[in-house]
C-alpha cells in the first residue's frame, strides 16, 4: 500500500531535512504545506523531493485538512517538521501490518527531546499521538491548536517518533505561551466560560499530577521544571480565557 507523507511547516530549516529523509523511506510522495516561511524551509524541502504548497496558516487542524486534498494516497503519514520516525515505527509501517487490521488511525508514542536530552518523565511519555491514518474515514480535527485525528476505529501501537521540539527551556516556555493564547481563544470560540479561580486551581492540579503522580520528583530539578512548565501552560490558558471573556462582555 502506498502512503502519502504530509508535513506542515513554518521556518523549519533546522528540522525539515531530517523529517523528510525519514518520510521518503516510507512514502512514495511527500506533501509540504508551508505557511510562507522566510528561511530556507521551502528550498530544502524541494531539494529533498517534496511537493511544496504555500498556504497562509489556517490553524493546526485546518492546515492539515487543507493538505489532504494534495495527497494522492488514502493512507497518510502526518508528521510535524520536528519529528522523525524511530526505527521501530519504520519497521511497523514497512511490514504493512496496519493494512491487515480494521483500524483507520494509529497512535505512536513520542520521544520528546530538549537540547538532545530525552524527556520521559513528568507526564511527557508516552505522549501518544496519531500520525498514521486512512483519510477515507479519519481526518485531523478542525481545532486551531492541539488538533487530534478523528477516526472510526483508532488504536495505539508501541512504536515511536523522535520529537526534537525544543533547544532549551526558554524556547519551550515561549512555545507554551503561544499555545496557551491559541488554546484560550479556541476554548472561548467553543463557548467555554470559566470563573476567576480556574487558572490557579487547574494550574496547581497540573503541577501535582506531573510532579507527584507522574513521578517527576524522581528526576530532580528537571522533573520539577517540566512539571512547572505544564502548570504554567494550564494557568496561562485559563487566565487568558478570562481576559478574553472580559473583553467580550
Amino acid at each position: 500500500m502506498k502512503i502519502s507523507g504530509l508535513v506542515i511547516t513554518y521556518n523549519e530549516e533546522k528540522n525539515i531535512g531530517k523529517c523528510l529523509d525519514g518520510l521518503f523511506k516510507i512514502c512514495d510522495e511527500v506533501i509540504v504545506i508551508d505557511s510562507l516561511s522566510n528561511d530556507n524551509t521551502v528550498k530544502i524541502a524541494e531539494e529533498k523531493g517534496a511537493v511544496v504548497i504555500s498556504q497562509p496558516f489556517l490553524g493546526d487542524g485546518p492546515q492539515r485538512i487543507f493538505g489532504l486534498s494534495y495527497c494522492k494516497n488514502d493512507w497518510i503519514l502526518n508528521l510535524d517538521a520536528d519529528e522523525v520516525l524511530a526505527e521501530d515505527a519504520e519497521k511497523f509501517i514497512l511490514s504493512g501490518e496496519y493494512e491487515n487490521k480494521d483500524f483507520d488511525a494509529y497512535a505512536f508514542s513520542l520521544y520528546n527531546y530538549m537540547d538532545g536530552k530525552l524527556i520521559d518523565f513528568s507526564g511527557w511519555y508516552p505522549d501518544k499521538t496519531i500520525r498514521l491514518f486512512n483519510k477515507k474515514t479519519a481526518s485531523p480535527s478542525k481545532d486551531i491548536v492541539h488538533q487530534r485525528v478523528v477516526g472510526k476505529n483508532k488504536t495505539n501501537v508501541n512504536v515511536h517518533i523522535n520529537h526534537y521540539a525544543w533547544e532549551n527551556l526558554g524556547q519551550l516556555m515561549t512555545k507554551k505561551n503561544q499555545y496557551s493564547s491559541w488554546h484560550a481563544q479556541q476554548l472561548f470560540d467553543k463557548g467555554v466560560r470559566v470563573k476567576a479561580f480556574k487558572p490557579v486551581l487547574n494550574g496547581t492540579v497540573s503541577f501535582v499530577r506531573c510532579y507527584f503522580f507522574k513521578k517527576g520528583f524522581l528526576n530532580g530539578l528537571d522533573g520539577f521544571s517540566m512539571a512547572m512548565i505544564q502548570a504554567f501552560f494550564t494557568y496561562m490558558k485559563y487566565a487568558k480565557l478570562i481576559k478574553i471573556q472580559k473583553l467580550n462582555n
